[in-house]
């Protein structure tokens, strides 16, 4: 059965459309492919929606800590009042030396 067009939780099906991405039609696939393509234009953006509007375990089912802590200058003007709980995240894992 195709989950195309439809909104989903489970990650699992390229077609679907990830929940938090309900305003956009942008699937799991492009979602991934974008992540992972540091030219794509709309990969910053996404990142942006991604730490904004999913929960945070979900998040890692996408990007890595690392890229998060990597791109967080380009990522964090567009967080809202989610910035402060993803700079607290980030900065006690670079306090317990998983980050650098």
């Amino acid at each position: 059965m195709s989950d195309s067009g439809r909104l989903v939780t489970d990650f699992g099906h390229n077609d679907a459309i990830p929940y938090f991405l309900w305003d956009r039609n942008v699937t799991v696939g492009r979602l991934r492919e974008a992540l992972l393509d540091r030219d794509d234009p709309q990969r910053i953006p996404l990142l942006r929606v991604l730490l904004r509007e999913a929960r945070p375990d979900e998040v890692w089912k996408f990007v890595r800590p690392q890229t998060v802590a990597r791109d967080w200058a380009d990522i964090s003007p567009g967080l809202g009042r989610r910035r402060a709980f993803w700079e607290w995240l980030l900065g006690a894992w670079r306090a317990h030396g998983f980050l650098p």
